[in-house]
């Protein structure tokens, strides 16, 4: 699929607004309440979400997710403007000058660099410092002008830092913060002061979190009035309140809902895709996964079609690399494995594996056994390592189950985690990340654990290569040309099999309009709400 979002459901009601709709007011639901409404050291979706209503980014990009829009710089630097040097080691942002933070006092680029300087200090609670890490030094040479200085060329850098990546982050103010030795408990993190288009008026924690309109905004005065959020930690009481009429948009439904969700009348959905899929990792560095046959084997073994329908009841999107089409870096002419058990029993055959007695391959006496790790929480997870298991076994693979807490299988390497350690054969785990299209850190030689995630001990001297060219070179068609490259050697080498491209799933009131979620953040452009 190709498009930034597919909606279903009903339009807005005929003549004007339902009947339960209040106008002007968008009543939001949420299953888990924040811990936290500081952007800096929010620590997963739902947090990230609240915290964009009240503070922004220096650039973002628009629903389709391929157009850059600049939010706290003037414009998106480039190589064109000037803003990016010709060598690439320097950033520079002209900064909007009609900007204040909610108290009244003028945002400046000491805050873009206190901010910065948040992430780098080793005392905040920050979830990933992945790009900041390569700025060598932040200039500010006046009030409406930043300069990053980075160590080495990056091409990310314009949509990592202050921007959509993995982990967004948005800027805070200096004057408010500087004070402290650390941000990871004061007072700012319950009453945060922004730029963004809405202010925090109340949080009953456990229960619900009002923000209303921030009528100085600088890109305008925001449409809506006010913005409800509902602590709802059910789901099935989210569904119920949707039937009701008493949400107006159900934040990131999942996926065992969604034929439920399909069902109700005067219902909108609209499917985000975002640069995330579900994967099974093979851990190359465990005999017999370092042999490429074998690997292949598993991947023509897999059905992802059937995967897909059964766990994701059709909100998913089948698969075929991990970069999903909507990403200029997608490649369309790459190998694909369909289902062909034939082809999967030959190659472990050639792979030097003969049938046993009990129908699982052996070699030299050794029955192929191999261990499938995932972690205990998360149900779909649980169903398709069976489904997968089922599937293995057809072609004479035998898999042993082994599930685990999460906090044990995505720890890092110094506190035992089993992905980092290496300790698993199979895992079946998921991954998110940001707007631009790197995937050095899960692919590069030098990015094993613990300087990366490269959990899978993949190591290729031509990804190598190519994960440089993709990350030096500012430009797309070059950038391109590596990601082809880098697309190709995994589809060949299969250190891991993408499954499924999953959409996060937003059912919303009709009478809801501009709604536009690009494929990082649903909250980017608040300030054009209505309802």
């Amino acid at each position: 699929m190709g498009c930034t979002k597919v909606e279903t459901g009903s339009a807005g009601a005929a003549g004007g607004r339902h009947a339960w709709t209040q106008p002007g007011v968008l009543r939001v639901g949420i299953q888990d309440g924040p811990n936290t409404l500081n952007p800096l050291i929010a620590a997963n979706t739902t947090e990230a979400m609240l915290a964009r209503l009240t503070n922004d980014v220096l650039v973002t990009v628009d629903g389709t997710g391929k157009v850059e829009v600049p939010m706290l710089a003037a414009e998106v630097p480039t190589l064109a403007n000037g803003g990016i040097s010709a060598d690439g080691l320097t950033l520079t942002y002209k900064l909007r000058r009609n900007v204040l933070w909610q108290d009244g006092v003028p945002f400046t680029s000491k805050d873009v660099k206190f901010s910065f300087d948040a992430i780098m200090n080793p005392r905040n609670n920050v979830i990933s410092r992945t790009g900041y890490n390569l700025v060598r030094s932040v200039d500010t040479p006046d009030a409406g002008t930043v300069v990053f200085h980075m160590k080495r060329p990056y091409a990310p850098a314009i949509n990592t830092i202050f921007a959509e990546s993995d982990s967004p982050y948005a800027i805070v103010p200096e004057h408010i913060l500087a004070k402290y030795p650390d941000i990871n408990k004061v007072p700012y993190n319950a009453q945060p002061i922004g730029t963004g288009p809405f202010i925090l008026k109340e949080w009953a924690r456990g229960d619900h979190l009002e923000f209303v309109a921030n009528p100085k905004y600088f890109l305008g005065a925001p449409k809506l009035k006010s913005i409800i959020v509902k602590i709802i930690p059910d789901e099935n009481t989210e569904l119920n309140q949707l039937r009701a009429h008493e949400l107006d948009w159900q934040f990131e439904a999942s996926a065992q809902e969604y034929s439920q969700l399909k069902s109700i009348p005067d219902l909108r959905i609209v499917l985000q895709v975002r640069n995330q899929y579900e994967r099974i990792e093979m851990n190359t560095a465990h005999a017999p996964l370092n042999d490429t046959r074998v690997r292949q084997a598993i991947s023509f073994a897999v059905d992802r079609a059937r995967l897909v329908q059964d766990l994701t009841y059709g909100s998913a999107t089948v698969a075929d690399q991990d970069l999903p089409p909507f990403m200029w870096a997608h490649a369309s002419a790459i190998a694909r494995y369909t289902p062909d058990l034939a082809k999967a029993r030959a190659l472990l055959r050639a792979a030097g594996f003969a049938p046993g007695p009990d129908g699982v391959m052996q070699r030299g006496g050794k029955p192929l056994v191999l261990d499938f790790a995932y972690n205990t929480s998360n149900a779909t997870r649980r169903r398709a390592v069976v489904e997968t298991q089922a599937m293995l076994r057809q072609v004479g693979i035998a898999t042993e189950v082994k599930p685990y807490l999460a906090s044990l299988l995505f720890a890092p390497l110094g506190l035992g985690g089993i992905l980092q350690t290496g300790r698993y054969d199979l895992a079946w785990t998921g991954w998110v990340a940001g707007i631009d299209p790197d995937n050095s850190s899960l692919y590069m030689t030098s990015a094993q654990p613990p300087n990366g995630n490269n959990d899978t001990r993949y190591s290729n001297p031509g990804m190598d290569a190519a994960q440089v060219q993709a990350l030096e070179h500012f430009d797309i068609p070059s950038r391109k040309r590596a990601y082809d490259t880098i697309e190709a050697l995994l589809t060949r080498d299969l250190p891991l099999i993408p499954v499924w491209w999953p959409h996060q799933i937003q059912p919303i009131n009709p009478d809801f309009h501009g709604f536009d979620p690009n494929p990082v953040t649903a909250t980017w452009n608040t300030q054009e709400w209505e309802i």
